[in-house]
């Protein structure tokens, strides 16, 4: 039995979610539907927590708008979940920023881990183009227009003249 279960939660799993730790400043792209309608919400705040594994792992984010705080906690799984995406990294001690709840202002920022180095994604490999050699046509071609015409240059020593001697 547990391995049905296992096998379905599984294929619930998504797989493009970016890694984020507590502390970090995320941005969450979620679906709202109203009635017949769906629309997309951003929410941006800190993460003050992570908690649980595989299908019911969730997190939370803390945010103050208006002078006043508000949390609200995701499935990290979560169909309704468009996108996250990592906007800073932050530099905390703890698991739980629950002390952020009731600050306001310059105490509740978390510091930015400097000299974080943001993974580059791969770039598909280009290729080179192949140099063909330029086809030159002969001067004696009298209905080639002056456009059409390539002559290679020639690197030709450069002529010293000589002096006239006195004799």
């Amino acid at each position: 039995m547990d391995a049905v279960i296992e096998k379905y939660d599984s294929e619930q799993l998504k797989m493009e979610i970016p890694e984020f730790a507590v502390g970090d400043t995320i941005r969450v792209s979620t679906k709202i539907v109203e009635g017949e309608k769906e629309r997309i919400q951003v929410l941006q705040g800190t993460v003050i927590a992570r908690k649980g594994s595989g299908l019911s792992e969730t997190f939370s984010i803390h945010r103050i708008s208006y002078g006043e705080g508000m949390e609200r906690v995701f499935y990290l799984h979560s169909p309704r979940i468009v996108g996250i995406e990592v906007i800073k990294k932050g530099d905390v001690r703890q698991a739980k920023l629950y002390y952020l709840r009731g600050k306001r202002g310059k105490a509740a920022k978390v510091k930015e881990k400097i000299g974080v180095k943001k993974k580059k994604t791969p770039k598909e490999p280009t290729e080179t183009p192949v140099i063909e050699p330029i086809q030159t046509e002969t001067a004696t071609d009298v209905t080639a227009s002056a456009t059409e015409v390539q002559t290679p240059i020639e690197k030709t020593a450069p002529v010293t003249e000589a002096a006239p001697s006195e004799e």
